[in-house]
């Protein structure tokens, strides 16, 4: 090899390297910080960009996007002495690239060590209620602190989130026993809210059968003493009829058979012939053993016949006077229509049976007494009968 061919390519080779130190590409999202002679020169934006060779150097490459770094679990003491380790996240974006190179030598650890202090001077104004409940207040004052702080180096904290707070074992077994008491607690409660109101329910729901009951109970009794009432009284109103039915009946068959005596005009031997028809009657009953015919039986039979006006003026003391017009006395008729006809009110209008129970919305309704008979044609018509002739009205 020539030493022209050897020049050559020292020559191509260093003129790669200038090349490949004059052009530098930066990516989207990022930025380049660049030095020349050892001062800050300026901050590439994205895209193609072109270098002095030797004397410009891009010190830094800084990523613009926003990121989020998670700290490991720090000691935390609470007011109420009790160490906890508290884990934090924070998100943050570079803003000023040259800030960020020159303002902190390495931002990631101071972010980290800054937010260990201002989390300890947070939370230890706390105690671990209040740290456990109060997530929301002490994330605000971090960011706070953080974004306070951190903007010098050109950064921007947009929130901290507290990941997890973890207290003692021996603090954790507490809680525990302490929810679960609080748990058991409320079940009780719960349980025997529930009984109380199944009692309340289950005794409301007995004294209004109880109620029902014994309203029904006597509305039956009011119901059945009233039927019972009108019973009796159509009953007693019945018998009353019956036996003056019977009276009339009897007061006119025996009116009937007398008229029919007079008006018959019985001779001595009719007579001995009823005599001796009833002779065999009077022999009968179980008590009658031995009957014995008086020896005199055949003046017996004469003084009935006299009696009956065979002692020759033909007059009987069963005769009756003639009209004044030579007739015989007329059969007065009966006049039955009236006998059943009742001037008493009807039981359910009276005042007795009008009885209001207020506590049955839906009364039975009150059984209406049927029409009793007037008692009192009954006396009219006996008293007609008996005096022969129509009777006056009263007053």
């Amino acid at each position: 090899m020539t030493p022209a061919l050897i020049a050559l390519i020292v020559i191509a080779l260093l003129l790669v390297v200038v090349v490949a130190k004059s052009v530098t590409i930066v990516p989207q999202a990022q930025a380049k910080v660049v030095e020349r002679l050892g001062r800050y020169s300026r901050t590439l934006s994205p895209g193609l960009s072109l270098l002095v060779p030797f004397i410009d150097r891009v010190r830094a490459t800084i990523d613009l996007r926003e990121q989020v770094i998670s700290f490991p679990p720090q000691p935390v003491i609470t007011s109420d002495n009790l160490q906890v380790g508290i884990d934090t996240v924070v998100y943050f974006q570079v803003t000023e690239p040259r800030l960020a190179t020159y303002g902190i030598a390495n931002y990631i650890q101071g972010m980290e060590q800054l937010t260990t202090t201002t989390l300890r001077n947070v939370v230890g104004g706390l105690n671990l209620e209040g740290a456990l409940t109060g997530r929301d207040g002490i994330n605000s004052q971090l960011r706070e602190v953080l974004d306070g702080t951190t903007g010098p180096w050109g950064l921007r904290v947009a929130r901290v989130e507290i990941k997890a707070i973890d207290p003692p074992p021996s603090i954790r077994d507490s809680m525990e026993k302490q929810m679960r008491a609080d748990r058991d607690k409320r079940a009780i409660i719960l349980t025997a809210e529930g009984a109380r109101q199944s009692a309340i329910t289950t005794a409301e729901g007995q004294k209004a059968s109880a109620i029902l009951s014994a309203e029904g109970k006597k509305q039956a009794a009011i119901l059945e003493a009233e039927a019972e009432r009108q019973s009796r009284i159509l009953r007693a109103e019945g018998e009353r009829a019956a036996l003056y039915l019977q009276a009339q009946g009897q007061a006119k068959s025996i009116e009937t058979v007398f008229q029919a005596i007079h008006d018959g005009k019985p001779d001595q031997g009719l007579l001995a012939y009823q005599y001796l028809q009833t002779l065999p009657q009077i022999a009968q009953g179980d008590a009658n053993k031995m009957w014995i015919v008086p020896s005199e039986f055949s003046k017996a039979l004469d003084g009935l016949a006299k009696l009956g006006g065979a002692d020759g003026d033909g007059r009987s003391w069963m005769d009756v006077d003639p009209s004044r017009d030579g007739a015989s006395r007329p059969t007065a008729e009966m006049d039955t229509s009236g006998w059943f006809e009742s001037a008493l009110p009807r039981a359910a209008d009276q005042p007795e049976a009008r009885i209001e129970l207020s506590s049955i919305a839906d009364a039975a309704p009150v059984v209406a007494a049927p029409e009793i008979p007037d008692t009192t044609s009954l006396a009219r018509a006996a008293e007609q009968e008996t005096t022969g002739g129509e009777v006056q009205p009263r007053p």
